[in-house]
């Protein structure tokens, strides 16, 4: 276990939730084309403790934490009209894939787009009926904690669709739901506790008003301060080219209509150099390679999870990976798990007893990381080689 170098201030208070919030000095940050992140010199931790009883000092660390993680959510849209909102408010969307769903420490999903009822400043937009920018009523995010997402991130190149408004309404939403987040300006990581672990998460991708996933000194500096804080750090990208063609790991830089997405391949080694334990990639709408790298996990596109109305479907778009990773309170790979899954209709997520996505991912794993240190087999399970 990594040891923690910071000052802790004890707060008593009478029975603590489930998940508890790290408060700490805010970080300054540099708004630009990409957020350039200036750490602070110490952090507080404020620990909620049980009983009278300092859970830091006497705290057990797990043998085993479970990490599942799924990619993108957008559960639907009321811009340009409610023609783009599921029925019933959504509130059956997930039921196909609950018991999927449950059962680990951390729930991880990609937020596309924005939480915002209506208004906010929208991107230009000469035909709103072509164009592709999210606003989801704030009852979607309630949809999403019912679900049981604690973790999740807003570094994307849909935050910004309504300007200051909506990202501010979206953190606004997520704090009250008490669901993790990071990857805009104003949050480049956060810190928090479950179950007496205490963990950093941070999010990066190559749009503006996020931290950079091209700024790779800065975002090394972000891990390697957390790494002093943390017992486990789980590191999100929105990187590589969308779509079909592109569900290749090439190790090399991409771009996508003459925008810089990353060498993701590059990026999650030097997250996992610089003290990240699980890598967890979204952006090209498809399934891509999972591999384990210094005894850490990579998943490098995790796919549309459950995204309603305005995205293409077809093929391996409509895949939609559950995975689920075992790790010790080092942040260790032990095991994972792929849960297949596909979306039907106008996006919804259902099991599929075909189990397409884990052939895909088992292919393009043996293809394109053919030196890394798991194997993946067709039912699904992901074993570490101990190489």
């Amino acid at each position: 276990m990594r040891k923690l170098y910071f000052f802790i201030s004890i707060v008593i208070l009478a029975f603590s939730c489930k998940t508890q919030k790290i408060a700490k000095t805010p970080s300054t940050t540099t708004p630009v084309d990409t957020v350039q992140v200036e750490l602070p010199k110490a952090d507080t931790i404020i620990i909620e403790v049980q009983d009278s009883v300092d859970i830091f000092a006497h705290r057990l660390l797990k043998d085993t934490i479970i990490i599942t993680a799924v990619g993108d959510m957008m559960l639907g849209t009321n811009y340009p009209n409610d023609s783009y909102l599921p029925p019933n408010e959504g509130k059956d969307q997930l039921a196909q894939v609950d018991s999927l769903l449950a059962g680990g420490d951390i729930l991880f999903g990609n937020l596309e787009g924005v939480i915002l009822n209506k208004g906010g400043i929208h991107k230009n937009c000469k035909n709103p009926k072509t164009c592709y920018i999210f606003r989801s009523p704030e009852y979607m995010l309630e949809r999403i904690k019912e679900a049981g997402f604690n973790v999740m991130s807003v570094a994307n190149n849909h935050a910004g669709d309504f300007g200051t408004a909506g990202r501010n309404n979206t953190s606004k939403m997520l704090d009250s739901l008490q669901i993790n987040y990071a990857g805009n300006a104003n949050q480049a990581y956060t810190t928090f506790i479950i179950d007496g672990m205490i963990y950093g998460f941070a999010a990066f991708a190559p749009n503006v008003g996020t931290p950079s996933i091209n700024n790779l000194d800065s975002a090394k500096r972000t891990i390697q301060h957390l790494d002093s804080l943390v017992d486990i750090i789980i590191v999100s990208f929105h990187g590589g080219a969308e779509g079909s063609k592109y569900t290749h790991v090439t190790k090399k830089r991409e771009y996508f209509y003459n925008e810089n997405r990353g060498n993701v391949h590059q990026f999650a080694h030097v997250m996992i150099d610089a003290g990240a334990d699980v890598i967890l990639g979204h952006g090209p709408h498809v399934p891509r390679a999972v591999e384990v790298y210094k005894k850490r996990f990579i998943a490098y596109s995790l796919g549309n999870f459950c995204t309603y109305g305005r995205f293409n479907l077809s093929g391996n778009n409509g895949l939609a990976p559950i995975i689920r990773v075992s790790i010790n309170a080092q942040g260790e790979f032990i095991q994972g798990k792929l849960l297949a899954a596909k979306q039907v209709g106008r996006g919804y997520p259902v099991p599929d007893q075909n189990n397409k996505v884990i052939k895909l991912i088992k292919k393009l794993s043996e293809e394109d990381l053919p030196e890394s240190e798991i194997s993946v087999d067709e039912s699904g399970n992901i074993f570490y080689l101990h190489k």
